[in-house]
Formats: C-alpha cells, sequence, structure tokens
C-alpha cells in the first residue's frame, strides 16, 4: 500500500520539524516547501534527511516555493499531489510584524489565499488542509477563557494576518466543501523556538550569562500572560484535526495561564540563579498595542479529537533550559577552544 503523501509550508520552522517528525513516524511520505535564500535554515529537520528507507520511515523531501508566489506552489501541488496539506508558513514574529506590516500581512494572510486558491484550481477539493490560525486573533480579549466561538479582537498586523486566513480558510471550506480545518494554536514554546521569542530568549540569555557568557538579558513586559504549551504536544492535534471526519476549528492549549515573571522564575531555579540580578528592561521589546492576557479552553479538542497536552509548563521551561544549557556549554568551549 502506498504510504500518504503529506505537503508542509513552514517545514523549516519549530512546528514544521515537529510535524515532519510526527508524520515521518506515522510512515508518511513528507515533503516540505521552503524558500530560496543565500544561507540554510534545514537546521531543525537535517535528522530527518539521513533516515533509512524503508516501509515505515523515509526520508523527508524539500521543494523550492514561496507563499507569496502562487506559480511556485501550483507547481509543487500538481507534483506533489498530497493527501494532507499543512500551513504552517508565516511572518510569526508579532513584534516584528509591527516593522514589516505589509510583508506580514502577504505571506501570513494573503499567502494562504494563494495556497487554498492553487489547490481548488488543481482539482484538490478532497485534499485535507490543516491552517495554522493563533490565539493571537483573541488578542484584546472579548471573554476568558477563549474558546472557538469567542470572538477575534487582533492587536497585531500579525494577529489581523491570521484573521483573514483564518476566515478565508472558512469560507473555502463552505464554498467548495474543502475538508479545510483551523487548529487556534495557544502558544507553545520547545528548544527549537527561535531565539528572538521571549521563552527562548530567557532559556538563551540565562544560560548564557551561568556560563559567564554575557553579563545582561534584556526582556519587555514581564507581566504579560499566556497560556504555554509544548510545540511536540500540539502538532499531534494538527494531525488528529485532518483524521477527523469532519473538518472543523479546534482551541488547542494547556488551560492554564502564566506571566513572562514567572517563567523567568522556573527557569533561573533550575540553573540556581536569580534572574533580578542580570534581568533589565528594554522598552523597545514592548509592543505598541499589548496583549494582556491569553488563556485557551480545549475542551472541544479533548472531547472530539481525544486529545491531551502531555508536558506542564515546569517541565517546558525546565527542557528548554537543559538544551540551551547544553548549547551554551559548546559554545564556550568553542570560544575557549579558539583562544587555545
Amino acid at each position: 500500500m502506498a504510504p500518504r503523501r503529506a505537503l508542509i509550508t513552514g517545514i523549516t520552522g519549530q512546528d514544521g520539524s515537529y510535524l515532519a517528525e510526527l508524520l515521518q513516524s506515522k510512515g508518511y511520505e513528507v515533503h516540505g516547501i521552503v524558500r530560496r535564500a543565500s544561507t540554510f535554515n534545514t537546521d531543525r529537520i537535517e535528522h530527518l534527511y539521513d533516515v533509512a528507507g524503508s516501509a515505515e520511515t523515509r526520508p523527508i523531501k524539500l521543494h523550492y516555493a514561496d507563499l507569496g508566489d502562487s506559480s511556485s506552489l501550483q507547481r509543487v501541488l500538481a507534483e506533489v499531489q498530497p493527501e494532507e496539506v499543512y500551513n504552517l508558513g508565516a511572518q510569526s514574529h508579532v513584534r516584528v510584524s509591527f516593522d514589516l506590516p505589509e510583508y506580514t500581512t502577504d505571506v501570513t494572510g494573503t499567502g494562504t489565499l494563494r495556497l487554498l486558491e492553487a489547490m481548488r484550481s488543481l482539482g484538490m477539493t478532497r485534499t485535507r488542509f490543516y491552517q495554522a490560525s493563533s490565539s493571537e486573533q483573541y488578542g484584546k480579549v472579548v471573554e476568558t477563557p477563549q474558546k472557538e466561538t469567542t470572538p477575534f479582537y487582533p492587536r497585531s498586523p500579525y494577529g489581523c494576518a491570521k484573521v483573514y486566513a483564518h476566515w478565508i480558510t472558512v469560507n473555502y471550506r463552505e464554498s467548495y466543501a474543502m475538508p479545510a480545518s483551523c487548529g487556534i494554536l495557544f502558544n507553545h514554546e520547545s528548544p527549537r523556538r527561535g531565539e528572538n521569542f521571549v521563552t527562548r530568549k530567557i532559556t538563551r540569555g540565562l544560560t548564557r550569562i551561568k556560563l559567564g557568557l554575557q553579563s545582561k538579558l534584556a526582556l519587555g513586559n514581564l507581566e504579560a500572560k499566556r497560556d504555554w504549551g509544548f510545540a511536540g504536544d500540539y502538532v499531534e492535534a494538527m494531525w488528529l484535526m485532518l483524521q477527523h471526519e469532519v473538518a472543523d476549528d479546534f482551541v488547542i492549549a494547556t488551560g492554564e495561564t502564566h506571566t513572562v515573571r514567572e517563567f523567568l522564575d522556573v527557569a533561573a531555579a533550575r540553573l540556581d540563579m536569580d534572574w533580578r540580578e542580570v534581568v533589565v528592561h528594554d522598552q523597545r521589546h514592548e509592543r505598541p498595542a499589548e496583549v494582556d492576557l491569553l488563556l485557551g479552553d480545549p475542551t472541544k479538542a479533548k472531547r472530539v479529537l481525544g486529545w491531551e497536552p502531555k508536558v506542564t509548563f515546569r517541565g517546558l521551561a525546565e527542557m528548554m533550559v537543559d538544551a540551551d544549557l547544553a548549547l551554551a556549554e559548546r559554545e564556550a568551549r568553542a570560544m575557549a577552544h579558539a583562544r587555545a
């Protein structure tokens, strides 16, 4: 029996790498879209290239395309003929979206439309589609906790673009009967998180300070509250959505909220440090319009999909600290070797 084929946009990102691992472990033929760049950014998925070919596990295959280029998306879709498409590609940094609003809107919002329209024009209206929606769509929340029926009130260009991407996915589901589902994912982190996101900035900064590689850590709003989970748990929810017979929208969250300050407390305790001695406030890291509280209600996902988060808030922070401490130790050894 031929393996199922899946196509992932954003495969080189945190979520894309965990999803590729999961699908590969389930025997999928995994394809990923990457943008052409002058440098390679495939560090998160390089371990998936060298998989011994077998009936169960195959190396991933990468294709050059861009969410800003309709013809490239159509070419890759026609070549791969996937049964499942996971749209994880985006300009995903909220603070950066204020500096690059037009680019963020084009890639994150209109890019979703380009992908859906390419599928429709190729007759792929039975291909299962996953759209990576975001808790940032709720923004200035009108109710807590936030669930599938909570109105959106985005507070950033990124959030606005994600709202458009979400509703255009719903529109294609209702207009063309496409099996397209939206996962409204709350904050999800891991050792593979980009270093410009606050959780990774904390674990990377504190571990480097611990080893004397830097002296201070600059952060913005420490009182912002988020619902933080583990990315590895959340990609399982993505897959479960596309196995469900009825396309639908689901909030994926832990149902717990913690402040940035609390994340600092756990991370610093793991390193036996007092973060108050090394953290400094920098207003440049604050958003023009802040989102103060995000707390998701995953009741529907638990009931319909049977999904449960496995990694706790403390376990997540400690996992990230341990990984970044090992990274900082390698960095320190390399610096010592260079000086020798």
